[in-house]
């Protein structure tokens, strides 16, 4: 296997490059394909997180993506998590996620006050409930309960952020539809997931192509919170091993696609400064205690309560400071100096896509 030796300021030069921050992609779709996902709880940070990849608000394109065109799905994915997903794309992230079956699981189930049998009633009836099309979340429930004839569900399915919808996300049986009247809607993506072991190995590739080099651990992590089982994940690196090269980045072992060692050879730490939202994916695919990205002193600010990721200051590479809009201007709170020459420009990129 081929090696490399390298740092991590030129890593992380080249993740800026391959997750179109420093060099602008074609469109949302795009993006949202390179970086493995958009995370999409807050929507403004969604649609920010591809503007600013794109050098310019989409106006409009990311709606018309989702709800006339289809080529973006808006469904539970990643660490249980809202995420926009190219709709070609789909099949392999339900193959592999939907292997991890975490709704079988005693204390999931305690936790949720369901038994194994109400889940499986719940996921057998949601697909068929969907097949007239969209529905509320109201109508979801009312049609599930008719369905399975369990009163007892309603309580579960309408408290909470969907939790017990989250299991046909994975399966590849539900997903956001149109808004209808500003209330969410409810979908059938219409998809056939993938085999597991070919989903993992081609969601595993597309990772390593925007968020590597990384190690198995670093995978499992941003996938689902490192349940995979080992001997899966160890299955999907396997047989991706023939495209893979070892990259040694201060001392330590990790992994890359061959085809991108050239590359990651020839990046060079850079000097630039770039504003990202919450929750973007430059943040949120690598791991929490990568101190060369995120010092330890600055974690508490970036990643907050109840999971909340802050918007981001990144200079050289790492994570500089946290910031917030106020009156349409970003307000810093920076843990380093930053270069008020770099700072400014960045800071006047972001208030003009905020005002559009």
């Amino acid at each position: 296997m081929t090696t490399l030796d390298t740092t991590w300021p030129a890593v992380l030069a080249w993740r800026l490059e391959r997750q179109f921050v420093s060099t602008p992609g074609p469109d949302p779709v795009s993006v949202a394909r390179r970086l493995c996902g958009i995370q999409a709880q807050v929507a403004s940070a969604a649609e920010l997180a591809i503007a600013v990849r794109l050098g310019a608000a989409p106006r409009g394109d990311v709606g018309r993506a989702l709800w006339q065109d289809r080529t973006l799905i808006k469904t539970w994915l990643m660490r249980g998590t809202l995420h926009l997903i190219p709709a070609g794309e789909l099949p392999a992230y339900c193959g592999a996620l939907g292997s991890l079956r975490f709704w079988e699981k005693g204390s999931w189930l305690r936790g949720h006050g369901v038994t194994a049998a109400e889940v499986d009633a719940i996921i057998d009836a949601v697909p068929r409930a969907l097949r007239e099309g969209p529905l509320t979340r109201e109508e979801l429930t009312e049609a599930i309960i008719e369905l399975t004839g369990d009163g007892h569900l309603r309580e579960a399915l309408t408290s909470g952020w969907g939790v017990l919808l989250k299991p046909l996300s994975f399966l590849g049986q539900l997903c956001y539809g149109p808004p209808r009247e500003g209330r969410v809607t409810f979908a059938s993506p219409g998809i056939v997931p993938l085999p597991v072991q070919e989903a993992g190995v081609r969601l595993l590739r597309a990772f390593l192509g925007a968020h590597g080099p990384a190690t198995p651990e670093m995978f499992d992590a941003w996938l689902f919170r490192g349940m995979a089982r080992k001997a899966v994940l160890r299955g999907w690196f396997e047989a991706l091993r023939p495209e893979l090269a070892e990259v040694t980045v201060e001392g330590r072992t990790l992994f890359a696609l061959a085809e991108h060692l050239d590359a990651l050879a020839a990046a060079r730490p850079v000097e630039t400064v770039h504003l990202l939202p919450g929750f973007d994916q430059y943040i949120l695919g690598a791991p929490r205690d990568l101190a060369p990205l995120l010092p330890t002193e600055a974690r508490a600010k970036v990643s907050r309560t109840a999971g909340w990721i802050s918007p981001v200051v990144v200079y050289r590479g790492r994570v500089a400071g946290v910031w917030e809009a106020k009156s349409g201007r970003p307000v810093f709170d920076l843990f380093e100096e930053v270069p008020e020459p770099l700072l400014t420009p960045a800071a006047d990129r972001i208030s003009a896509l905020l005002a559009q």
